[in-house]
C-alpha cells in the first residue's frame, strides 16, 4: 500500500463557517422557488417566513459535514473517506430529524454517509481517484518546487552580473573601486540626501 502523505491540519471552524454560508446561500435559493411555486401570494418575506426551514436545513447540514469531517481528521490525523463518512452520518441525520422517526434519521444518515464517503474515496472528483493515481500531497509539492527550483544568489550574480536592480553584498565598495581606478574619481560610499529638512 502507498505511504500516506504527512497530515496537515485543518481549521475546523472556517471550513464551518464557509460550508454555513454556501449552504445558506443555496437554501436560500431552493427557499425562493418554493415561495414562488406557492398557489397563494406569500410576498417578499413569505421566502423567510413560510419556507425559511429549508434555508436553516441547508445551512445547518452542510455546517454540520464541514465541522463534523474536519473535526474528525484532525483527531484522527488521517485524511481518509471514513472522515467524510462520519460528517455525511451527521449531516444526513438532521435531514431525518425533521420527521421525527428514528428510522429515517439512522437512513438518511447512512444513505448520506455513503454517498460522500464513496465521492471522497474516489477522489473528490466527478473523473478519477487519488488514492489509485498516487495522491501527492500539494504541501510537499511545492515544498519539492521550491527546493528544486531555487538557485543561490552568487550564482544568479555570476550569471547575469550586477545592475539592472539587482545587486551582491559589498557592491558599493567594488563599485567605487572600479571608478578610482579608471577614472580617478572618488565616489561616496553614502550617498548625500538631494534634499535637506
Amino acid at each position: 500500500m502507498a505511504e500516506q502523505p504527512p497530515y496537515h491540519p485543518r481549521d475546523a471552524i472556517a471550513s464551518t463557517t464557509n460550508a454555513v454560508l454556501l449552504n445558506g446561500a443555496a437554501g436560500v435559493l431552493i427557499s425562493g422557488v418554493q415561495n414562488t411555486l406557492a398557489k397563494e401570494n406569500r410576498g417578499l418575506f413569505g421566502l423567510f417566513t413560510k419556507t425559511g426551514g429549508t434555508i436553516a436545513m441547508f445551512a445547518a447540514v452542510g455546517g454540520t459535514y464541514a465541522f463534523i469531517k474536519d473535526a474528525s481528521a484532525n483527531l484522527r490525523e488521517t485524511d481518509d473517506p471514513w472522515n467524510a463518512a462520519l460528517g455525511g452520518f451527521f449531516g444526513g441525520a438532521l435531514l431525518g430529524i425533521r420527521t421525527g422517526r428514528i428510522p429515517y434519521v439512522l437512513g438518511f444518515g447512512a444513505g448520506l454517509a455513503t454517498l460522500v464517503a464513496s465521492f471522497d474515496a474516489g477522489g473528490n472528483h466527478w473523473r478519477g481517484s487519488k488514492w489509485r493515481e498516487g495522491y501527492v500531497d500539494d504541501v510537499a509539492r511545492r515544498e519539492a518546487i521550491r527546493s528544486t527550483r531555487r538557485r543561490a544568489y552568487e550564482e544568479t550574480i555570476e550569471e547575469i552580473g550586477e545592475g539592472r536592480g539587482i545587486y551582491g553584498p559589498g557592491y558599493a565598495e567594488r563599485r567605487a573601486a572600479r571608478l578610482k581606478e579608471k577614472y580617478g574619481v572618488e565616489v561616496p560610499l553614502e550617498h548625500e540626501k538631494p534634499y535637506a529638512y
